[in-house]
């Protein structure tokens, strides 16, 4: 019986790797990695409770590097698939969508009310089913800003040093050092060392899109 409960695991689980259509029941095994008592314990700690709060996130996360800020609430669907650089700054209500692998750089910074789902379903009503579902990991390099309500979809990759700006859908990688924007995401142009003496993303003329 334990053969057979293993294999039908590693076949969910290649499946699931290979961003194909699985469902609640069959991922049913993967409940032990949601660490949602560890998440509610978080979002009600005081601020004053450092290191209650850094004992939290380093049993939350699959791994968190040092100085991470990460200010409550936030959510998680597993909290254990998300993998966390240092010099993290994520603002309020962030959601993690992790059935598969987050990974996220150093020197982060993620303003308010952002998703970071890997997870879609199927377009068609008779393949939802049971909750059937996709995932594909998400990666955020280092340096990465993205502004508030920015949303990042399944498999999308946002690249060094790239702006992501506020209100973004992000539905296809982001190449390094570029300001992107706009549902969808689209990049409108590089950073570039005019930047380092700029305010906002719309220096170089009235057509240019507002800082993110």
């Amino acid at each position: 019986m334990t053969d057979r409960t293993d294999g039908h695991e590693e076949e969910v689980l290649a499946r699931i790797a290979e961003g194909l259509v699985y469902t609640e029941s069959e991922a049913a095994f993967q409940a032990p990695l949601r660490r949602t008592d560890e998440i509610f314990e978080y979002n009600r700690t005081p601020p004053s409770e450092t290191e209650k709060r850094r004992s939290l996130l380093v049993a939350i996360f699959g791994s968190v590097g040092e100085r991470t800020v990460l200010l409550p609430p936030f959510h998680a669907g597993f909290g254990s698939n998300v993998h966390i650089g240092d010099d993290f700054f994520g603002n309020v209500n962030l959601t993690f969508v992790d059935d598969v692998e987050i990974r996220i750089g150093h020197g982060v910074m993620i303003a308010p009310s952002v998703t970071l789902t890997t997870t879609g379903h199927p377009v068609h009503p008779s393949r939802r089913t049971d909750f059937a579902r996709f995932s594909e990991p998400i990666v955020i390099e280092d340096k990465v800003w993205i502004g508030s309500n920015a949303v990042l979809l399944p498999g999308v990759r946002i690249g060094y040093g790239s702006v992501i700006g506020a209100g973004s859908v992000v539905s296809r990688s982001i190449p390094p050092m570029s300001v992107a924007l706009g549902v969808p995401c689209r990049v409108v142009r590089p950073i570039t060392d005019e930047d380092l003496t700029a305010r906002t993303a719309g220096h170089q003329g009235a057509g240019e899109p507002k800082s993110p």
